[in-house]
């Protein structure tokens, strides 16, 4: 297959053309704290891809810890404090 040629999904329905890829890839550079201070022309797409996984990842274990702290503290105070009904709204 040409790598010119658009890839097709598993579904056959969405297509993504290399310049798609190549276009994302660069903006993931862009992004990623760990990238961007690296000279990111030298970063392989594998590498961007991995590293943006690792950051989604990171995001999502920061979500966690903050849900559960919010959670903790929502647990010390009046349930129908406005304090609470703060932290009810951002745990939702």
């Amino acid at each position: 297959m040409s790598s010119r040629r658009s890839r097709q999904s598993a579904a056959g329905v969405s297509r993504i053309s290399d310049d798609q890829i190549i276009e994302l890839v660069s903006k993931l550079r862009q992004l990623l704290p760990e990238i961007r201070d690296r000279r990111s022309d030298k970063v392989s797409a594998s590498k961007v891809l991995q590293e943006t996984c690792n950051y989604i990842r990171s995001l999502h274990r920061e979500v966690d810890d903050l849900s559960e702290r919010l959670s903790q503290l929502l647990a010390t105070i009046d349930a129908d404090s406005a304090e609470a009904a703060i932290i009810r709204s951002l745990i939702m």
